[in-house]
């Protein structure tokens, strides 16, 4: 029985080393394209949208409390 345990997790293992860098090229690819199109935005840009989003979104003011 444990050599049937061991052949199949040799036979999983040997399964998933082989499929992996086929499922994970996709996502390096995605990676690499979001990297070049960033890239091609100037950083004053960037920045000035950084800040808009944060203006638009930032915290409300706490009020303080009074008893």
């Amino acid at each position: 029985m444990l050599r049937i345990v061991l052949w199949a997790l040799a036979a999983l293992y040997l399964l998933l080393v082989g499929l992996w860098p086929a499922a994970a090229a996709p996502i390096g690819l995605a990676t690499a394209g979001a990297a070049v199109v960033i890239g091609l935005i100037p950083a004053p840009v960037l920045a000035l949208a950084a800040v808009a989003v944060w203006l638009k979104y930032r915290p409300a003011p706490t009020k303080p409390a009074t008893a």
